[in-house]
């Protein structure tokens, strides 16, 4: 039996009429009804997440867990996107983790990530989504993010949680992640929500759904015009 289609749509005046499914991906603007709803900054400070892309197209990714290996992996390779790439294309890319905002730093030092990212504690941005809880059992296949072996990550997970000075066990290991492109305004140009830990958007998969370069991650970062 073949594996489900995931949850994505790519929201377009010119793509043809669907059915109209449930949740977040039909296209009726979610971002519009969380966008006076809060998150955090690495300084404690609040921020509507409608202003992170009132201006700006925007990729939203939310991840699943700042413990995670492969969301860890993911960022990494996140962070190897140069910002002027971005700032060409008038793009901003944003990361929301589900932790207390004192993780932030440590989270970003770790991972050299240095493009914008925020928390939402209580996951109130999450569950308006309708992200999912849970191991989904459709297959994702290989990410072309994740580096390391499922033993050795999580052997990884444990040593950060035990001997990090910030580092614990606060959050939803349950909870899983997604894609967003938003913005200008209410606009909403994309949705994943992952079905898994695995299931996320290749990166250049994202960057080519907004116009911008690739950028090879296979070994040292380089960019190449698509």
């Amino acid at each position: 039996m073949a594996a489900p289609a995931p949850v994505t749509r790519q929201v377009s005046s010119h793509a043809a009429p669907a059915p109209a499914p449930t949740g977040p991906e039909r296209g009726q603007l979610p971002a519009a009804a969380v966008a006076k709803l809060p998150v955090l900054d690495a300084s404690r400070k609040w921020v509507p997440f409608g202003a992170l892309f009132l201006e700006h197209r925007a990729v939203v990714v939310f991840v699943r867990h700042f413990l995670c290996y492969i969301c860890r992996e993911y960022v990494q390779d996140l962070a190897k996107i140069p910002k002027s790439v971005l700032q060409e294309a008038d793009v901003t890319l944003i990361v929301i983790g589900h932790l207390s905002y004192h993780h932030i730093e440590p989270f970003c030092k770790l991972n050299g990530y240095s493009h914008e990212i925020y928390v939402d504690p209580e996951r109130e941005i999450y569950k308006r989504l309708e992200m999912k809880r849970g191991e989904g059992i459709a297959f994702s296949g290989q990410s072309p993010h994740v580096k390391s072996h499922i033993l050795s990550g999580s052997i990884q997970i444990l040593w950060w949680a035990v001997t990090g000075s910030l580092f614990d066990f606060q959050g939803d290991p349950a909870q899983q992640g997604g894609t967003l492109i938003l913005g200008p305004g209410s606009k909403v140009h994309f949705i994943q929500c992952n079905r898994n830990r695995l299931d996320q958007k290749p990166i250049n998969s994202i960057l080519q759904l907004v116009g911008v370069l690739h950028v090879n991650f296979a070994s040292r970062p380089s960019v190449i015009h698509v």
